[in-house]
C-alpha cells in the first residue's frame, strides 16, 4: 500500500487512550498480512511478530502508539453534556469544535459557545476550561463516561496532509510502511511491532509491552514539534527528513548508528536535541527490566492535540526508509 492510504486508513478509525478498540482493529487488518501472528495484551496494546527463522533470534521493539487525545462525557445538564479532556488538549480548541462522541452508533455533536455578543466583558480573550463547557448532541441521548474525539476528516493539504490523530497514527504508518519491504532473509533479529495503548495518558501501554518480552533494543516512533508561525527554535521544518534523538532517554550507541546510517544511505535528517525525557514511549521502554536500549525516531507535526495535525509524507518516508535500513543492518 502507498503511504498515504496506510495513514488515512488509520487516522479514519478513533481511539482515544482507554479506548483504543477501533484503531486497535483497523491496525491489525493492515499488520496481519506482514507478520507472523498479531494479538493484543491486557492494556489493549497491539503486537505483532515477524520472525527471522534464525535459531535463538533476539528481538526488537518497534513501537508507536495508537491512541489519540479526545474526551469522556461526565454529566448531563438541562439536556447538555459535561465533559473532561483525555490527554492534553488546548482548552481554546474546545468552543464550537465538531466531534464524534463513540457510542453505538457514533453520535455527532458540538461544544455549545456563546456568541460574542452575549460574552461578559472581558470575557472575550479568556480560554474556557473544559469543565466549564457543554457538549450538545441535538438531543441524542449518551451515558457518562463514553468517550470521543474531535471530528476533523484527513485530508490533503497542498503538499502536506492534515487530520486528527497524526498522533501517532503517523509513527504507526511509517512502521507498516517500512516493514512492506523487509525481506526475511535480510533480518538476524525477529521484529517485534507494537501499537501501544494509552501514550497520552502517562506512556502506559509501551511499559507494559516492554516488561513482558524483554526486547534486545527498541525504537519509539512518534511525532515532534514541526515548525509553524511563531514558533520557537526548537522546532523542526517539514520536508527536513526524520528526526533522530539525542538526550538521556535514548542510547548513544543505537542514536549514532541511525546518524551514521542516515548519512551513509542518503536519508534527509535532522537532530532533535532533549535535555530531559523525550514525552514518548522511549521513558518506559529504556527503563523497562534490566534497561533496554532505546532509539526515537520523530516526524515533524504542526498543530500537535489538534483537530488539524499536519505533516509531510515524505519525512515518514525517510523515517520508513531509515528503519528498514537499520533492521537490515543489525
Amino acid at each position: 500500500m502507498e503511504l498515504f492510504d496506510i495513514l488515512s486508513a488509520l487516522a479514519g478509525a478513533r481511539g482515544p487512550s482507554g479506548f483504543e478498540t477501533r484503531a486497535a482493529e483497523r491496525a491489525r487488518s493492515l499488520l496481519a498480512p506482514l507478520a507472523d501472528e498479531t494479538w493484543q495484551d491486557n492494556m489493549g496494546s497491539l503486537f505483532g511478530l515477524l520472525r527471522s527463522g534464525r535459531p535463538n533470534a533476539g528481538t526488537v521493539l518497534l513501537d508507536a502508539h495508537l491512541d489519540e487525545v479526545g474526551f469522556l462525557i461526565t454529566g448531563a445538564e438541562s439536556g447538555f453534556y459535561r465533559f473532561r479532556a483525555l490527554g492534553s488538549v488546548d482548552p481554546r480548541l474546545w468552543p464550537g469544535a465538531e466531534l464524534q462522541i463513540l457510542t453505538d452508533p457514533p453520535a455527532q455533536a458540538v461544544v455549545a459557545c456563546l456568541p460574542p455578543h452575549l460574552l461578559e466583558k472581558g470575557m472575550e480573550n479568556t480560554a474556557v476550561k473544559p469543565e466549564d463547557l457543554f457538549i450538545d448532541t441535538g438531543g441524542f441521548a449518551v451515558p457518562p463516561g463514553s468517550p470521543g474525539v474531535f471530528a476533523q476528516k484527513f485530508q490533503k493539504l497542498g503538499g502536506l496532509v492534515s487530520g486528527c490523530a497524526l498522533d501517532d497514527r503517523a509513527g504507526f504508518a511509517v512502521l507498516l510502511w517500512a516493514l512492506q519491504d523487509i525481506s526475511r532473509d535480510s533480518i538476524s533479529y525477529d521484529i517485534l511491532v507494537c501499537g501501544s495503548a494509552q501514550e497520552e495518558v502517562g506512556t502506559r501501554g509501551a511499559a507494559v509491552a516492554a516488561h513482558g518480552r524483554h526486547p534486545d533494543y527498541a525504537v519509539a516512533v512518534d511525532v515532534t514539534y514541526g515548525e509553524s508561525p511563531g514558533s520557537k527554535e526548537d522546532t523542526f521544518p517539514l520536508g527536513g527528513g526524520v528526526c533522530i534523538n539525542r538526550g538521556p532517554d535514548c542510547s548513544r550507541a543505537l542514536t549514532e548508528s541511525l546518524v551514521a546510517l542516515a548519512r551513509e544511505k542518503e536519508i534527509p535528517y535532522q537532530i532533535e536535541v532533549t535535555c530531559g525525557m523525550s514525552r514518548t514511549n522511549a521513558t518506559p521502554l529504556q527503563i523497562s527490566g534490566a534497561g533496554i536500549p532505546t532509539a526515537v525516531l520523530s516526524v515533524p507535526l504542526r498543530y500537535m492535540h489538534t483537530p488539524v495535525e499536519t505533516l509531510c509524507l515524505g519525512d515518514m518516508e525517510a523515517a520508513g526508509r531509515l528503519l528498514r535500513e537499520w533492521v537490515a543492518a543489525l
